[in-house]
């Protein structure tokens, strides 16, 4: 192939990077439903846990990387999800499809129901509002008998087998990707960006802020409480320092801002990142929380974007490398 048919090729990937991400997404859920024909037991646990987590880190994407509202309330819709799902599952009959219905539902509600008060608050306010309410939810679980208190509720049912797990999440993973990028590519992206970037300019040019924060805080609350139910239904139990730990947002921070805040593919890397890592060190506990903790401080410092806008940068630059390697050879003839 000529010189300029390949710099031609390099300048129409740059130009649309959506239908690259959309295909590397597309790949990338075709190769989760055909991996459970060489999966064990462990590789449908890992697959498991990859998709809860990338679930709820694409929600935390969309709320702080695309609207500037940074949470540390994600372990309030996990903790609501779990609890919603074990309780209507206790119940005679109930079917588990409208459990987790019910439990993604309970998120939403919640987002709802608390918005007038945190979305009052802006910045590392708005930041502490939430990690409050999570606590805030936790003391209320442990004190409250008829949530079960500190013990929490068990599953009176089994939980099904792990394989039948993984395709739910599998199922729950897919419908995440395609609600998200909807959402991303469509115009509610525009006007969440416009309110990141600066709410009170967005509101004079007729911008309803608050309309515009409450769609998308709703939507993540969703996903959330959907991953939590299906976390309560492995566990096939629920208790309040387990589903309403700080963990649960912590994680989800730490994998966002490594694999990529604001970038469309940041969660996923970052999700693949952070449970190699953590099965990598599973025996040292200890160890893993502090590499994890230099590995974010190295990438908020050195590499802002993530490990998916360094990738990014990487491409952008042997591209211009080599095309001026080629304007170069042209010169020289």
């Amino acid at each position: 192939m000529s010189a300029p048919a390949k710099t031609s090729r390099s300048r129409a990937v740059d130009r649309d990077p959506k239908g690259a991400i959309r295909l590397c997404l597309a790949l990338l859920l075709a190769f989760a439903a055909l991996a459970p024909l060489r999966l064990d037991s462990y590789g449908f646990e890992i697959g498991f846990r990859l998709f809860v987590y990338v679930v709820l880190a694409e929600a935390w994407n969309l709320l702080a990387g695309y609207g500037g509202i940074v949470s540390l309330g994600s372990a309030s819709f996990v903790g609501v999800g779990g609890y919603v799902l074990v309780g209507t599952l206790n119940r005679p009959g109930a079917p588990f499809v409208l459990a987790w219905l019910l439990a993604g539902l309970a998120g939403a509600c919640l987002a709802l129901l608390v918005s007038p008060a945190v979305f009052r608050l802006r910045g590392i306010y708005f930041t502490v509002g939430t990690l409050a309410l999570s606590e805030a939810l936790r003391l209320f679980m442990v004190n409250v008998s008829w949530f079960g208190g500190a013990t929490g509720v068990f599953l009176q049912n089994n939980a099904p087998p792990t394989h039948v797990l993984y395709f739910y999440a599998l199922g729950l993973f897919a419908l995440t990707t395609l609600v998200v990028s909807f959402y991303t590519d469509s115009r509610l992206s525009i006007l969440l960006r416009s309110v990141r970037d600066d709410q009170d300019a967005a509101s004079q040019l007729g911008v309803r802020a608050f309309r515009v924060k409450l769609a998308a805080f709703m939507l993540a609350s969703f996903l959330m409480a959907c991953a939590g139910a299906l976390q309560a239904y492995n566990l096939g139990a629920v208790e309040p320092y387990g589903m309403f730990g700080l963990q649960w947002s912590i994680d989800v921070l730490a994998i966002v801002v490594i694999g990529g805040l604001g970038q469309r593919l940041g969660p996923i890397v970052g999700t693949i990142f952070i449970v190699a890592l953590g099965e990598w060190l599973a025996n040292f506990p200890e160890l893993h929380i502090a590499i994890t903790g230099l590995i974010l401080i190295l990438v908020v410092r050195f590499a802002p974007k993530g490990l998916v806008g360094l990738f990014t940068s990487a491409t952008k630059l042997l591209f211009a490398a080599r095309a001026w390697g080629h304007k170069a050879q042209d010169v020289g003839r």
